[in-house]
């Protein structure tokens, strides 16, 4: 089984990105399995989420336009999907996100 974490920091405001709703959710043949959900710390991270399976295709959602709904008008980004492939011999991933109210990144961190 495979732990996965993620962080989410605002560059607008150079500061963690608190209470970001994330979603886990599995690939099947049958579409998206919702496995966990969670909103980031105080510190911008999620680490409560479930392990998966080595070999699995698995999707984080951000739900950036909850995160934003105090600001001033509407993201350009009102959610952000990462989708990757859980590799094996891999026991953790971590996934930041930088975020913007116009733009993202993301990267396998460590």
């Amino acid at each position: 089984m495979t732990g996965i974490s993620t962080h989410v920091l605002d560059t607008s405001l150079g500061r963690p990105a608190e209470g970001v709703p994330v979603e886990l959710a599995l690939h099947t043949e049958g579409g998206w399995q919702v496995l966990g959900t969670s909103a980031t710390d105080s510190d911008g991270r999620v680490e409560d989420l479930p392990a998966v399976e080595a070999g699995s295709v698995v999707r984080l959602l951000f739900d950036t336009a909850e995160y934003h709904a105090g600001s001033a008008g509407q993201p350009f980004f009102p959610e952000v999907s990462i989708v990757f492939t859980v590799a094996p011999a891999q026991h953790h991933y971590h996934v930041p996100l930088l975020l913007n109210p116009f733009g993202y990144s993301v990267y396998r961190g460590s």
